[in-house]
């Protein structure tokens, strides 16, 4: 076994197959995603990349970019705070998009598409179990996921960062909400040290440990 430190492997783009090109940019442009890229050569290559708000990762279309048969991309997943306000921000900007449902079965949040779909968020509002699904012009299917809770191990350890502007926020009322609840528990007396306690929990929240109390 090699005794080399591990080298940050970023997955930043993934590729979908599309018919029309410009098409497929207006319509994610018209989502209110960043155009990134529009590259054309002579020799027929296009290639054009688009990112969603507050997203790491981008996606790629064009023409000579992939073999795969327009349409066939499934299961692209785009996580969210709040599912049932992300689903209506999309429709409102023109996406056909699904109402808010998790899977039939429960335990199944990791084939929502293959399990059945009972109307409504997940039992609790459970993490990663509540879903909406639209597709774009050629049939690509993206599904929205609210995760407010990460599983363990699912963030490095030595890090804690949120992906926008909006994703703070939420944390920030998250932590706000729970922080009352734990001066409630103490008597009511208010928390001169605040801070510390809304940092700890978090950065407990964001790496699915144990959150304070």
């Amino acid at each position: 076994m090699s005794n080399m430190a591990a080298t940050d492997l970023k997955i930043e783009a993934v590729v979908i197959p599309v018919k029309d090109v410009d098409r497929s940019k207006d319509f994610y442009t018209s989502l209110g995603w960043r155009l990134d890229a529009d590259f054309a050569f002579d020799n027929g290559f296009r290639v054009v990349q688009v990112t969603p708000p507050g997203s790491p990762a981008s996606i790629q279309f064009g023409t000579k970019i992939t073999n795969a048969t327009p349409g066939t991309a499934e299961g692209l997943y785009l996580v969210v705070d709040d599912v049932r306000q992300a689903r209506d921000g999309l429709a409102a900007q023109g996406a056909e998009i699904s109402e808010v449902f998790h899977p039939k079965t429960p335990g199944s949040q990791f084939q929502p598409l293959a399990d059945g779909r009972v109307d409504g968020t997940a039992d609790a509002r459970a993490s990663y179990g509540s879903f909406a699904t639209f597709a774009d012009p050629d049939g690509n299917v993206f599904l929205l996921q609210e995760v407010t809770t990460r599983l363990p191990g699912r963030i490095e350890a030595t890090a804690t960062s949120y992906g926008s502007r909006t994703d703070l926020v939420q944390a920030l009322k998250r932590a706000a909400a729970a922080h009352g609840e734990h001066e409630a528990r103490n008597g009511g007396a208010y928390d001169q040290d605040w801070p510390e306690w809304y940092a700890a929990y978090m950065v407990a929240e964001s790496h699915g440990v144990q959150l304070p109390e």
